[in-house]
Order: structure tokens, then sequence, then C-alpha cells
């Protein structure tokens, strides 16, 4: 059975020759600077084999206990740095990430939340207070009441008829 490496070497080669040949045919290029182009396309064809950023490295998932400890009456414990937090959203969007992706990166729950408790019954506290989240009361209009003179008639009075 043939090597792996040795297969892609010679494709890698023979790209590089059909690479230099269209290239030579359509440009003017010296004969002097034909080994520099040829080695120029090889090696770039044999990076892109390469990857050029590594992959992100897997996350340790946390377990049930750190996430239960990880939510606190007054702020959320992040899996990023281990600093706690009131809301997680803004320190989420500075690290490239939104809730969804967070709570999948580390194997958190749906209901997860990315706000602390207790700052979330204060905002809420603070909603009811001002009225927010009740409906509108409906004015009853008081009954009419009955017009206590008679209405005064508008515009000139009649002329009494004679005959």
């Amino acid at each position: 059975m043939e090597d792996q490496p040795d297969v892609q070497l010679d494709l890698v080669i023979g790209q590089t020759a059909g690479i230099v040949a269209a290239y030579v045919s359509n440009n003017h290029v010296q004969v002097g600077e034909l080994p520099a182009l040829i080695a120029a396309t090889h090696a770039a064809l044999v990076g892109l084999g390469w990857p050029t950023v590594p992959a992100e490295p897997e996350v340790e998932k946390p377990s049930a206990a750190q996430i239960r400890k990880s939510v606190t009456d007054e702020g959320l414990i992040s899996f990023i740095d281990g600093k706690s937090y009131k809301t997680l959203k803004r320190h989420l969007t500075g690290h490239g990430l939104d809730p969804r992706a967070y709570r999948q990166r580390y194997g958190l729950p749906a209901d997860y939340p990315m706000v602390a408790p207790a700052y979330a019954a204060q905002r809420s506290a603070l909603a009811r207070s001002i009225g927010l989240g009740r409906k509108a009361a409906v004015d009853v209009e008081p009954e009419p009441k009955a017009p206590a003179e008679p209405a005064k008639p508008r515009g000139r009075p009649k002329k009494a008829a004679t005959a």
C-alpha cells in the first residue's frame, strides 16, 4: 500500500507544475526567475494543507455541582474567567458569544439564567413600582346628572304672531 504523504507530495508537485505552466503561458517570465516561481508556488500549495488558525481547544464541561454553585443570589460566576457578574450578556458579547452559544459551549441547561436572581428581583420590583406590566385602568365615566336648569334657547327670540 502506498504511503499517504508520498501520494500527497506527488499531487502537490503535479498541481505546482500545472499552475506554473498556466502562469508562464500567459505572462513573460525570465528563465532565471522560473525556479523561484516554482518554489514559491510549491510552498504556497504545501502551506494550504496546514491549518492557519489552531482549532479552539475543547473546554472542560462543568459538573452539575459547579453549575449550581455558579448561580448565586448576588451574581453569576462566569465559566470563561471565573468572575461574578450581575448579568452575563455584555460579558459574553465581549468574548464573541451569545447566551445560546455559551450554554452550548459549557453544556449548561437551556434554562440557565443570564441575570442574577437578586438583580432580576430588584428590576422587577422597580418595574412594578412605576406601574409597568399592569393594564391601563379603564376610566369609568360618571352618570350624567339631569340638568338643573333647562337649557337657555340659543339664538334670536321668535317674533310673536299678530293676527
